[in-house]
């Protein structure tokens, strides 16, 4: 029997009513509870009574250009923060984590901080102005239990609010036998003639996974490297996922992309159509093809 993946609910809630504001996150079920705030708005945040409790927080930066993070832990998150202030001048966000009942106590938090400065480094996007990793605390095998799975909602929650210093896009080879017996998946290839480069990918759920293997251009074409999608070509030679071989790069490693747009752009080192450069493997029919084919049989189902 088939298990139907579990939906859950995010509440957001914009305090001042504006996007860009200070703002909570809570998850049905979860007893987490998630204050952020730009330091504009970082004295209103700290008057609330969430930043007196025992907790973990993130701040969110820039130093010299580059993303900056910093993950600590406190049993009053208000205080440690206030000296960050005066302390640390680079950071714009503040993330504070705690419990919506204050029942994490200082062993909790040590924990939950080590873990997500070792997540933090092992995805390698942003990095950590924490000077070493922390080692784990001791806590009882159910209390590690009860860490992982808090760990677990909130990892689901960071990235909805734009954090995504934990949000490895990474991915284990899928095995050709596993590739085509899944349900839905579909493979795609993009053959750059102009600088001889293949590369293959495959749907898999909600992602367009490069293959590793595939080949991807050396460098950004040159002007453009403030593109986002540059600024990704060049995390992804910093991260280890693009490797220099033989005047071109090669995914170490499969890497799912949001779109194919970003995975062509990606291959190709500039930005690019991913619906008409991508194709059917073994087709001469683009994805935008493909897809334009499997909405005209969703709607003729539908009648």
């Amino acid at each position: 029997m088939d298990v139907v993946p579990m939906g859950r609910s995010l509440e957001l809630y914009f305090i001042d009513g504006k996007a860009d504001g200070m703002l909570t996150a809570e998850v049905f079920n979860w007893t987490g509870h998630v204050l952020m705030a730009p330091r504009t708005q970082i004295s209103d945040a700290l008057s609330r009574k969430e930043a007196s409790y025992t907790g973990i927080y993130i701040l969110i930066g820039e130093r010299g250009g580059e993303s900056l993070a910093y993950i600590g832990e406190a049993e009053d998150i208000g205080n440690r923060i206030r000296s960050h202030g005066t302390n640390k001048d680079w950071w714009d966000i503040a993330v504070i984590v705690t419990s919506a009942s204050n029942n994490l106590n200082k062993a909790h938090v040590k924990y939950l901080e080590a873990r997500l400065v070792q997540l933090a480094r092992a995805v390698g996007r942003v990095p950590l102005d924490n000077s070493n990793t922390p080692g784990l605390p001791g806590l009882s095998e159910a209390g590690q239990s009860n860490m992982e799975v808090f760990l677990d909602y909130l990892l689901m929650v960071l990235p909805a609010l734009r954090v995504d210093l934990f949000l490895s896009h990474r991915r284990p080879a899928m095995s050709a036998t596993r590739r085509t017996e899944q349900e839905g998946s579909q493979e795609f290839e993009l053959n750059a003639r102009m600088h001889d480069l293949k590369a293959t990918a495959v749907l898999d759920g909600s992602d367009f996974v490069v293959q590793k293997g595939s080949q991807a251009r050396s460098e950004w074409s040159e002007g453009s490297s403030e593109h986002h999608y540059g600024r990704l070509h060049a995390e992804l030679v910093r991260t280890g996922v693009l490797r220099q071989e033989d005047g071109h790069r090669v995914f170490a490693e499969d890497y799912a992309f949001r779109s194919p747009s970003a995975a062509a752009a990606v291959v190709n080192g500039r930005p690019a159509s991913g619906p008409t450069e991508w194709k059917v493997k073994g087709e001469n029919r683009t994805y935008k093809e493909w897809e334009a084919d499997r909405l005209a049989s969703v709607a003729q189902a539908a009648k």
